[in-house]
């Protein structure tokens, strides 16, 4: 954070630096909607001037004076099926979905590796390692800037395979309908979802990491720890980092497989399920 979203303070000698140039930088990040990081930020450049006043550097910290002066992180809950059950027949209406082919492998995609909408929705071919079956995003796509890794599922890499045929001269994996060299729209996730008939108080682009964590942590097959690190959440109760590839990373390869599988069961046994009421009717 001090080296990327408070870079601008950098060159300067901390006792120059005053409370309104911090409360500059905040605002900035702030504005770009990047609330919890404004707040990290804060923290972290206020940790450097104690640092400071403590080894006689400076005389005070003025990050003390901005408490007040930003938003407060406000949670969003995202909507989220979370049975195996529901898991499935959302996966059924996603493979059977007939839409913009990037689209579709996108709301695949997002189903199986359950990162952030923006994240997938920017990904690259330069993040995806087909030979160590490894996406890489980098530190300034994801929430906490650190950079991420993902273990492919064998029915990841059968989508990105595929994609690949289609899109793979262009920059980005799922390129605009409008232009090979955008990125699909914020919206477009949920609006294929509306379109599925899945309403915005049932699931949403988002909710799929929910959907995700409660299924895992339910099945008891794996540590909370790995699947909060695949999750690329931050353990504050220890201060942790468990952002670090190596960091469960044998058992984040048999969950995301395992993840995978679970979702190409229970699409496939719903659609059994559908067919056999069908041929009933």
């Amino acid at each position: 954070m001090l080296k990327d979203l408070a870079e601008k303070l950098g060159p300067y000698p901390v006792t120059q630096i005053t409370a309104r140039d911090i409360l500059v930088v905040l605002t900035s990040i702030e504005k770009s909607g990047r609330v919890e990081s404004a707040l990290a930020t804060r923290a972290a450049i206020g940790r450097v001037f104690r640092y400071a006043i403590a080894t006689a550097r400076a005389e005070n910290d003025p990050t003390s004076a901005l408490r007040g002066a930003l938003q407060r992180h406000v949670p969003v809950n995202h909507a989220a099926l979370t049975t195996k059950a529901e898991m499935g027949g959302l996966m059924r209406a996603i493979y059977g979905y007939e839409g913009w082919p990037s689209l579709v492998a996108a709301l695949k995609i997002q189903a199986l590796c359950f990162a952030r909408p923006g994240e997938t929705r920017s990904m690259e071919w330069t993040e995806l390692d087909f030979d160590k079956l490894v996406w890489t995003i980098p530190a300034e796509k994801t929430k906490m800037r650190r950079e991420h890794h993902v273990p492919l599922s064998t029915q990841a890499v059968e989508v990105l395979t595929e994609m690949k045929e289609f899109f793979g001269d262009k920059p980005y994996v799922f390129p605009s309908m409008m232009s090979g060299k955008k990125i699909l729209s914020e919206n477009s996730l949920n609006s294929a979802l509306r379109r599925m008939g899945v309403t915005e108080a049932q699931h949403t682009a988002h909710g799929f990491r929910s959907s995700a964590s409660s299924i895992l942590n339910e099945s008891g097959e794996f540590s909370i720890d790995a699947i909060e690190a695949q999750l690329a959440h931050l353990d504050t109760r220890a201060v942790r980092r468990i952002y670090n590839r190596a960091t469960y990373w044998d058992e984040r390869v048999r969950m995301m497989q395992w993840w995978a599988d679970l979702l190409e069961k229970e699409r496939v046994k719903n659609r059994s399920l559908a067919e056999t009421a069908d041929k009933k009717l």
